[in-house]
């Protein structure tokens, strides 16, 4: 082979290999700066608060349950626009119908919040509140925040652990897909959604083996979001939008109704098939 083409295809080499480290690269950046481009950007779009729809659910059927969901933006329905359309309403009304009881709702989540913060927002329940159900949503910040995957699911087991002492059933809705978020460009979309899916696969098995019940909610509500982004997603292309908790919501559902049953995960169910081959 000439020696100038040999150079060409070196050349060529070289650059598709650093058009790869420079999109790996921004990947790195983007997760490492996002949180701050979040408060900045997000936040004066949004607030950093949900709706606040801590109340009883169907009290004159008395005898209440107590729910309680923690977690970061996404369990706290950051981008609702109602306090009827947050998360926790939605499964608090499923919750009381299904029991024919009433449900008190707090909302512990933490707008930004890390698994590693779990803790201090089971810590910040009212005394004497004590969660019959606990729903947990949470890892975006762990990906922004570059979390080490190990350090984020140890995390999430003792925070299982711990809301399990305290007699709660726990529900875990693992973090949702990156690459259905309209506002991320590619290919950080696609290197987003394959970390995302790797954490939520690893947040499954872990939640799974730690007695909760886990719910692969990325995959649950990925082709509405994907078919349907304008009205699912809230105007900062990164929170779901009312219609978009209500979707959220339906895919936990089954998983609060089992818990308040007293259905425990199967212990072989903890295999997580991949989404799409290679990409998880």
């Amino acid at each position: 082979m000439e020696v100038s083409k040999i150079g060409r295809i070196s050349a060529a080499a070289a650059v598709a290999a650093a058009g790869v480290a420079a999109a790996v690269g921004g990947v790195a950046v983007l997760f490492r700066e996002e949180g701050k481009a979040a408060k900045a950007h997000v936040g004066h779009r949004l607030g950093d608060r949900g709706p606040d729809a801590d109340t009883v659910y169907c009290a004159a059927w008395g005898n209440p349950l107590r729910l309680a969901v923690a977690g970061d933006s996404v369990a706290d329905s950051l981008g609702a626009t109602t306090a009827e359309a947050t998360l926790g309403a939605n499964l608090a009304r499923a919750l009381a119908e299904h029991a024919h009881r009433a449900v008190e709702l707090r909302t512990i989540a933490v707008v930004g919040a890390r698994t590693e913060g779990l803790p201090a927002q089971v810590n910040s329940l009212p005394e004497g509140f004590l969660p019959d159900i606990t729903v947990i949503i949470v890892g975006g910040n762990d990906l922004t925040g570059h979390v080490p995957l190990a350090g984020s699911i140890r995390a999430l087991q003792d925070a299982i652990a711990l809301l399990r002492g305290l007699g709660s059933e726990v529900v875990v809705g693992t973090v949702p897909d990156f690459d259905t978020l309209p506002s991320l460009p590619q290919p950080l979309r696609e290197f987003g959604g394959q970390m995302s899916r790797r954490l939520a696969g690893a947040q499954f098995k872990a939640a799974a083996a730690a007695g909760a019940h886990p719910v692969l909610l990325g995959r649950a509500v990925r082709q509405i979001f994907l078919s349907d982004p304008r009205d699912m997603f809230s105007v900062d292309g990164f929170h779901p939008s009312s219609m978009g908790y209500r979707s959220a919501s339906l895919a936990l559902v089954p998983a609060v109704l089992a818990a308040y049953d007293g259905g425990l995960p199967r212990p072989g169910a903890v295999a997580v098939p991949p989404l799409r081959p290679g990409t998880d």
